[in-house]
């Protein structure tokens, strides 16, 4: 009875959201410092860690909702809004700025006309920083929808992005 209770004190929440978290949660709750992996889980699931799903997480982990947030915006894996339907991350580890990875990451934010957390008006692409793409070897480098793609220039994205655009 007393899980019906704490579930009617909680915000409404969408059910496809509910059920998301509810399952992961009670797949990893068990595991010691299981909230990042929870908040991995859910993002998997979603694509995104809703703002309404906060207060569900944090009665599941019995943390206080501050707890979750904080966890959330301190991570910039974490996303808590939908992401365009490509993800684009660009490498900004020194290896690739030394190679030219500011002047790209410059190019790219005008191109798209958002900055690092942000998604084109037209839902198309989210742009996010990464520090490390393990690919030194081919800076500067950046990762489209969990493809790796090396020694990228301005006219290289731009080529890339005219083909998608087709």
């Amino acid at each position: 009875m007393k899980r019906a209770i704490d579930i009617a004190m909680l915000p409404a929440i969408p059910e496809h959201i509910r059920v998301a978290v509810l399952e992961v949660t009670t797949r990893l709750k068990g595991t010691p410092g299981a909230l990042l992996p929870i908040l991995h889980g859910v993002q998997d699931a979603l694509g995104y860690v809703p703002e309404e799903a906060t207060p569900l997480i944090a009665r599941e982990m019995n943390l206080s909702r501050a707890d979750v947030h904080g966890v959330i915006s301190f991570y910039h894996y974490f996303r808590q809004q939908p992401a365009g339907r490509h993800v684009i991350q660009l490498c900004r580890a020194e290896s690739c700025q030394a190679m030219g990875a500011v002047a790209l990451e410059q190019h790219v934010k005008r191109r798209l006309a958002v900055d690092f957390h942000q998604t084109t008006s037209d839902g198309a692409y989210t742009l996010e920083p990464v520090y490390c793409l393990g690919n030194c070897a081919c800076s500067p480098a950046m990762m489209v929808d969990g493809e790796l793609k090396g020694r990228m220039t301005p006219e290289r994205f731009d080529a890339w992005l005219e083909a998608e655009s087709t």
